[in-house]
């Protein structure tokens, strides 16, 4: 029983990465936090499917179509879909209708499904039709620009774009960062210490809430088919 990932990071400043994954004799597995949203196309004995996924802020058990193949991308905070407002996809999410396995509808046009080498020019497309917009002033604060507004107003404008307060996607990328680095066989110790929790209890408190898995179940690889990317690279 295997869920097969692959992740790459992106050049386009719209994404944040690119996933591949298989499923294999798998048909439910734990949902990981995220605070992302994002698109995935999935095949199913000869059938294309599309949706548009949301930020997720716990836990969870999601049901997962046996035999499937995904691509997915997941877009970088501040980014929105013109007909879906990050905001309304917290914790939810929706199914794209008339998908073909080449196509697919969104925002009342017709695009082409992407594979995982081609993730960006798709969304380069979404870009110029307008489907796809986002906030500079998230961009910009993102990447480490302090406006000179009132802390009320940053976290204001970033909650209106994301759905999300800046404490809930530290938080949430803080323990994804720490579920790969205990899957990758980092001491429980040196997590702790290197991603800034008070003690292990604190980390495991976080683990419960956001991953559904222990320390002892991810550096054992226990536990089931889990969304996340375990073997992918992090560093504290």
């Amino acid at each position: 029983m295997a869920m097969r990932f692959g992740t790459r990071a992106s050049d386009s400043p719209w994404v944040d990465t690119v996933w591949t994954c298989t499923s294999e004799h798998v048909t439910r597995m734990t949902s990981v936090a995220t605070a992302s949203w994002g698109l995935v196309f999935w095949q199913q004995n000869g059938q294309a499917y599309a949706a548009v996924t949301g930020p997720e802020t716990r836990t969870g058990v999601a049901p997962v179509p046996e035999g499937a193949s995904f691509v997915g991308v997941e877009f970088a905070l501040g980014t929105s879909l013109r007909v879906a407002p990050t905001p309304t996809l917290v914790d939810g999410g929706l199914a794209l209708p008339d998908v073909t396995r080449r196509t697919f509808r969104l925002d009342g046009l017709r695009f082409q499904t992407p594979g995982a080498d081609d993730a960006e020019a798709l969304v380069s497309r979404l870009v110029r039709a307008g489907a796809l917009v986002r906030d500079p002033f998230v961009t910009e604060l993102c990447r480490g620009h302090r406006p000179a507004v009132s802390g009320r107003t940053v976290e204001r404008r970033f909650r209106a774009a994301t759905g999300l307060t800046r404490g809930a996607v530290r938080q949430i990328e803080r323990v994804r960062r720490a579920a790969t680095l205990l899957a990758g066989g980092t001491e429980v110790a040196d997590v702790v210490a290197g991603l800034g929790y008070y003690d292990e209890p604190h980390l495991a408190r976080a683990l419960r809430r956001y991953v559904g898995r222990s320390a002892r179940h991810l550096r054992a690889g226990t536990g089931g088919a889990i969304g996340l990317d375990l073997a992918q690279p992090a560093t504290s």
